[in-house]
């Protein structure tokens, strides 16, 4: 595994381009963030839309309507985490053997129909089932954007880009608030339907044309190009510059791939990392601030969505702020130390409970700072397997479904439905995560600085 530490400039130095980047390359590089970012960003907000509107749909009336009891929010829940994990499971070969361009926008459209037929669930295991193949069909695209970044982008590139892609994340779950309380206020009862079945409509009104659109836009990589918009010379600047750089730019999986990844200890070292991160990074996908909110029974379903907007919307500036300063400032393990130090804190207030009520609105505004650096982790192993596109999709994919794989079942342990909102049990989980994953990102910077 090559491995390098990429140049830092002092705050007062910050430029968007590096000194040895050329005229022709910074052109380029203009291209690729206009092609690829605002796609990323784009397709990401409406994954997180189609994500989280379970979570809106369940506190605006979905509940009620189907009639569920006891834990069944946190067993839907776990139907798409196993959805996500099995589902990655074929790109773990076929990253290097069919074209981005194609691939990304064809599980788009997929999960995008998906998620229009949960407006016409009757009960749990219809609901289950669509959730399990949203789940299958959004599983390859967040390691899939991710090799695609780190086909076009050195290591001191991919945190920026990848910042303004995360920020789908938090803005996805933000928006799908807002469509639950329009749909809630405005469209219950039209056409004979709940407002929460409405939001299934508009999400995938929204989600399938930009899956489409994808086919146009993604530049691919530069092995398997999409020729839409860039020119041999392009393709060839982008060689040249990502090989100066000691980034490979072809070769293909095959199974003596796996056999030097199995027989490295720094490749089981980024699997616990990352396994660090999804568990330190689950509360605030568990649901546990809108039902705090609804458990305050102050408020209509429609407010509870507008409010739980909130803290999303707080996330993107944790995202954005994080990720450039990694790439620009701190580098990658400050800048998870930075994330991580802020979600422990509301982690802690979440612990104790009681404590006055502002206080939890605190903690609860602190948590998307847990996956604001999630960017950040993935551009540094992008960057750590640069030498082998072949190691890099399978890491990718592989780092993401095993830990992925264990919140399937480590929620419906300590993040019982009946247990809301004060999850005790959950929140001290995700503390000790946390602070697992802040010590583990010292500890593999130390090693990357003294094997470089």
């Amino acid at each position: 595994m090559a491995v390098s530490v990429p140049p830092r400039r002092k705050w007062y130095q910050i430029e968007w381009f590096q000194e040895q980047d050329t005229p022709r390359e910074r052109r380029l590089i203009n291209k690729l963030d206009l092609l690829i970012v605002p796609y990323a960003f784009l397709a990401y907000w409406v994954k997180y839309i189609d994500q989280s509107n379970l979570n809106n749909a369940y506190v605006a009336g979905l509940k009620e309507d189907l009639g569920f009891k006891g834990n069944e929010l946190v067993q839907l829940q776990t139907f798409y985490i196993v959805g996500a994990v099995t589902g990655q499971i074929p790109f773990l070969f076929l990253f290097t053997y069919v074209p981005m361009y194609l691939l990304i926008p064809f599980l788009d459209v997929a999960w995008g129909i998906f998620t229009l037929l949960q407006y016409r669930v009757t009960g749990f295991a219809e609901l289950a089932a669509y959730r399990f193949l949203v789940g299958w069909f959004e599983a390859a695209f967040f390691p899939a954007i991710h090799y695609t970044l780190g086909a076009w982008y050195r290591g001191d590139e991919i945190g920026r880009r990848g910042g303004v892609f995360y920020v789908g994340l938090t803005l996805g779950t933000l928006t799908a608030g807002l469509i639950q309380a329009g749909a809630s206020s405005r469209l219950d009862g039209i056409n004979g339907l709940e407002g929460w079945r409405w939001m299934y409509i508009i999400c995938s009104i929204i989600t399938i044309p930009i899956g489409i659109l994808g086919y146009f836009i993604l530049p691919g990589t530069p092995d398997m190009p999409n020729r839409w918009f860039l020119n041999n010379d392009d393709i060839q600047t982008a060689k040249t510059r990502l090989e100066r750089n000691g980034h490979a730019t072809q070769g293909k999986f095959s199974l003596n791939t796996v056999k030097r990844l199995f027989t490295s200890w720094h490749f089981w070292g980024i699997i616990l990392f990352d396994v660090f991160f999804w568990n330190g990074s689950i509360n605030p996908g568990t649901g546990g601030y809108l039902l705090w909110l609804k458990s305050l029974n102050r408020y209509t379903p429609a407010r509870i969505n507008e409010l739980g907007a909130i803290s999303p919307a707080i996330g993107i500036f944790y995202t954005v702020g994080i990720c450039f300063a990694s790439d620009l400032v701190l580098g990658p393990a400050w800048a998870i130390t930075v994330a991580h130090t802020w979600n422990s804190i509301g982690l802690i207030i979440q612990v104790i409970w009681t404590v006055p009520e502002s206080a939890l609105w605190f903690s609860f505004m602190t948590s998307y700072s847990a996956v604001s650096m999630s960017s950040v982790l993935h551009g540094w192993v992008n960057n750590q397997l640069r030498a082998s596109p072949a190691e890099r999709s399978f890491v990718l994919v592989l780092i993401n479904a095993i830990s992925q794989s264990t919140t399937a079942w480590t929620p419906l342990l300590v993040f019982k439905t009946v247990e809301a909102p004060r999850f005790r049990k959950g929140y001290a989980f995700v503390l000790g995560n946390a602070i697992c994953l802040i010590a583990t990102a010292h500890l593999l910077k130390f090693y990357l600085k003294k094997k470089g």
